[in-house]
C-alpha cells in the first residue's frame, strides 16, 4: 500500500492509546507487563553503577524533584528519566522484542512512566495500563517499516521507543484523543539513534533520549502543542524517511485491542548481560564446555554460524572495553567455553585481557547463514579440539524467549543479582514484593521509596 497524506492510522492509534482501561487489557498481557516491569527496574539498578549513567547524571542540573533509581540523587522530572533510561540500557540486559519491534521495549517506558507516575500519583493499575499501551503502540508503529529501518542502520530502540514512551505518558495523564495524536505527532520529529555507536556510552544514551523525549512530546501535547496529523504515513513523514530501502508497507499495520503484540510476540527477558545476537550462541556454547568438558585449552578452533542481522550488530572482534565486549561473538564465546557462564563481571574492563579467555577468542569465527532471515537469533557453534575432535551444537532460540520464558526464580535471582551492584543500598526483597504485584500498588510513589 502506497503512502498518503491520510490522517486515518495515526487516529487509530490515537484512539487506541486514549482509551485503552486496565479492563481491555488480557489479563496474561497484565502480567507479562509487570515481569518487564520488574526485570527493567532490576537492570537499571545494576546499570546506575555504569559509566554511562554517570556520565548523564554528570551532565544534567539537580532539582531535587524525581529520585534516580539505585542512588541517592534526585533530579527535574525529564533529567531524572533520561538518566534512568540510560541506566537501564547500559549494561545491555533489559528485554527485547526482536519478533515485534526490533528493539528494547521497555526501557524507554518504564523510567518515563515511574517519574511522571509518582508525580502524579498513579497506581500500579495505571502504570500496567499505561505500559501496554506505549508497547502495542511500538509494535504498530514497527511493523511497516522493518526489518528495513534496523536493517538501514537505527537503533529501534530509540527512533521506535520515543514514541512508546510518549504513548504510555499519554495514557497515564488521561490525554484526550485529539491530544494524543498531537503527542505521538510531535514525537515523530524526535527519533534518533545509530546502529553504529553500538558498543559505546552513546547506545545506552539512545534509550535515555528516547525516554524523554516521548515523555517531552507527551507533556508538550498536555500543554496544547500540537503537531500535524498525517505525520505517520504522508510524504516525507515517519515511516518515509525511516523506512530504509523497503517501501513502508501499510498492510502491516496490527488491528490494536484485537491482536496484542504483548501475547502474540511477546517480550524476551535476557540472561546474559549483551548483544542478544549473542545469545543462542553463548547458550549452545556453554552447553558443549558442560557436557564435553571442555577447557581453553582444549580449543583448537571454533565457528559461530549466525545471522546478517548479528553480523551487522557484532563489529568488535577485538574489544578493548566491556562495553565492545558486549558486541563481540569471539570474545563472548571465549568466556562462554573459559568460564561456563557470562555474567556482569565479564565486562569489567579489566577481565577482557583474560589469558584464557583471549586464547579462545582467538580461534574464534563468526560466519554469516545467508539461508536464515536477517533478523534471526539462531546459531550454530562447531568446536574442534586440540585432540582432532569435534563437537557442535545448534540453539533456535536464546534462553528466556517469550515461548521459554525465565522462570520466576530465574527472574527474581537476576533482579537480586542487579540490586546488589546498585550504588545505593536496595533492600531486594523488599522492592521485588512490590514490583512483583504491581496491580495492588495504590501510589507508585510508595515503590520508588524502596529503589
Amino acid at each position: 500500500m502506497g503512502l498518503t497524506h491520510s490522517r486515518r492510522n495515526m487516529e487509530t492509534l490515537g484512539s487506541f492509546v486514549a482509551e485503552l482501561g486496565i479492563d481491555d487489557v488480557p489479563e496474561d498481557a497484565t502480567r507479562l507487563a509487570e515481569r518487564a516491569i520488574l526485570d527493567t527496574v532490576g537492570v537499571t539498578l545494576a546499570g546506575a553503577d555504569t559509566e554511562a549513567a554517570e556520565s548523564t547524571r554528570a551532565a544534567v542540573v539537580d532539582e531535587g524533584k524525581t529520585s534516580v533509581l539505585g542512588c541517592d540523587d534526585a533530579y527535574g522530572l525529564t533529567d531524572a528519566v533520561f538518566v534512568n533510561a540510560t541506566a537501564g540500557h547500559a549494561l545491555d540486559f533489559d528485554d527485547v522484542a526482536l519478533a515485534a519491534m526490533d528493539g528494547h521495549p521497555s526501557v524507554p517506558m518504564v523510567p518515563a512512566l515511574l517519574a511522571v507516575g509518582a508525580r502524579e500519583g498513579a497506581s500500579g493499575r495505571d502504570i500496567l495500563t499505561a505500559f501496554a499501551a506505549g508497547f502495542e503502540s511500538q509494535c504498530y508503529l514497527s511493523r511497516p517499516i522493518s526489518p528495513g529501518h534496523y536493517e538501514g542502520g537505527w537503533h529501534a530502540t530509540s527512533t521506535i521507543g520515543c514514541f512508546g514512551a510518549a504513548a504510555a505518558i499519554a495514557n497515564l495523564l488521561g490525554l484526550s484523543t485529539t491530544k494524543t495524536i498531537n503527542a505521538l505527532g510531535i514525537a515523530a520529529s524526535m527519533p534518533a539513534g545509530l546502529k553504529r555507536n553500538f558498543g559505546s556510552m552513546t547506545k545506552p544514551i539512545h534509550a535515555g533520549q528516547a525516554a524523554r523525549s516521548g515523555t517531552t512530546a507527551a507533556l508538550l501535547a498536555a500543554n496544547g502543542a500540537t503537531a500535524d496529523a498525517t505525520v505517520l504515513e504522508g510524504e516525507r513523514g515517519f515511516f518515509d524517511c525511516y523506512r530504509g530501502d523497503g517501501e513502508p508497507d501499510l498492510e502491516r499495520l496490527s488491528d490494536l485491542g484485537e491482536r496484542w503484540s504483548l501475547l502474540e510476540d511477546g517480550i524476551d527477558i535476557k540472561k546474559y548481560p549483551c548483544c542478544y545476537y549473542t545469545h543462542a550462541a553463548i547458550y549452545a556454547a556453554i552447553q558443549l564446555a558442560e557436557r564435553r568438558e571442555l577447557s581453553a585449552d582444549d580449543v583448537d578452533a571454533v565457528t559461530v554460524t549466525a545471522s546478517q542481522g548479528a553480523a551487522d550488530a557484532l563489529h568488535h572482534d577485538d574489544p578493548d572495553t566491556g562495553l565492545e565486549g558486549k558486541f563481540s561473538m569471539p570474545y563472548l564465546i571465549g568466556r562462554a567455553i573459559a568460564d561456563r557462564d557470562v555474567d556482569l563481571a565479564a565486562f569489567e574492563d579489566d577481565a577482557i585481557d583474560d589469558e584464557a579467555v583471549q586464547a579462545v577468542r582467538e580461534r574464534v569465527e563468526l560466519i554469516v547463514d545467508d539461508d536464515l532471515p536477517y533478523g534471526s537469533n539462531a546459531a550454530r557453534v562447531a568446536v574442534t579440539t586440540r585432540a582432532g575432535e569435534h563437537y557442535e551444537r545448534r540453539q533456535e532460540q536464546p534462553p528466556g524467549t517469550h515461548d521459554d520464558p525465565l522462570s520466576a526464580d530465574e527472574l527474581h535471582e537476576k533482579f537480586r543479582m542487579c540490586a546488589t551492584h546498585a550504588p545505593a543500598a536496595i533492600d531486594a526483597d523488599d522492592a521485588l514484593a512490590a514490583l512483583e504485584d504491581l496491580r495492588s500498588i495504590s501510589d507508585i510513589a510508595s515503590v520508588l521509596e524502596r529503589l
